[in-house]
């Protein structure tokens, strides 16, 4: 049975006229008996009586035609939504981000995107890179941004926002007033490090060990789950941190935090998603507002 041949079937029985019905279909007759006799023949039951030279309803028919009216009025709606859909009317994206993305960086997006299409409802996950990784290799998220590096072959991968890592201190320490020397002091002074799985973390030990430092001879004084808990801890005069400008922004300019004379090299927000997942209509939207 087809969404066609219960056009058909509904167009006849309303009419109670073969040619009628193709008419208004725009069906040939013979095409449109073809159709009803189908339907006859497959489920071995009569919907028509022929009277004389005209047709009525049986009894099974008059029951049938309820049911074919409430399926093609759900079809109906099916194609609105689908419709709806692609003119991005209505939908949802589920996105997961990194810390400092979601907090820092991705909001604007949100809002811009949200301006265009009103209709789709935007929800956000936020974790480490190595959760957001996961939740989009499982599906959970239509798009992760992290931070990190990402090794995940069943992920396709792109670059879109570029970002500086900075090494804070408080006001009163010595490498707020000089330059410190990366392979003498480093080892002596007390750190503030994010949780192990936190793409900030990752890259400041990869920089370690490009400048020959071991990492089991760096102090780690406190090891937090938050930017937040970092930036604070620092500003206690906890130890030394490598955090995103865009989070110690409005430390830097109320002075509660300074940037150490230490050069580190710019970081890159990247986007995730399931190389085997399609690529819908909302997200490709998404890419487009951070693409400008």
């Amino acid at each position: 049975m087809t969404l066609e041949q219960l056009r058909i079937f509904v167009a006849v029985a309303e009419r109670e006229h073969v040619t009628q019905a193709a008419r208004a279909l725009s069906l040939t007759q013979s095409a449109t008996s073809a159709a009803i006799t189908a339907l006859e023949t497959r489920y071995a039951t009569k919907l028509f009586n022929r009277v004389g030279r005209g047709i009525v309803l049986t009894e099974a028919g008059r029951l049938f035609l309820v049911e074919a009216r409430a399926v093609l009025a759900r079809a109906s709606v099916a194609e609105a939504v689908l419709a709806d859909l692609a003119g991005m009317k209505r939908g949802s994206l589920a996105l997961a981000a990194s810390q400092t993305v979601a907090n820092y960086w991705l909001p604007q997006i949100i809002h811009q995107y949200q301006s265009l299409y009103p209709g789709i409802h935007v929800s956000l996950e936020i974790g480490n890179t190595e959760t957001v990784t996961t939740s989009v290799h499982e599906g959970i998220a239509d798009i992760g941004f992290v931070e990190g590096d990402v090794d995940n072959p069943a992920l396709a991968i792109r670059a879109v926002a570029e970002d500086d890592l900075v090494l804070v201190v408080g006001p009163q320490h010595p490498w707020a007033r000089s330059k410190p020397n990366p392979f003498r002091d480093f080892k002596a002074q007390k750190w503030v490090f994010r949780e192990r799985g936190s793409g900030t973390r990752s890259i400041f030990e990869g920089a370690l060990r490009s400048l020959g430092i071991d990492l089991r001879d760096i102090d780690i004084a406190l090891e937090l789950p938050s930017n937040e808990a970092v930036r604070t801890a620092v500003e206690a005069g906890a130890g030394a941190a490598v955090m995103s400008r865009l989070v110690v922004a409005n430390s830097l300019k109320a002075g509660t935090l300074v940037v150490a004379d230490v050069a580190l090299s710019k970081r890159k927000f990247f986007a995730l998603r399931h190389k085997e997942r399609h690529l819908a209509q909302a997200e490709r939207a998404f890419y487009d507002v951070i693409a400008g």
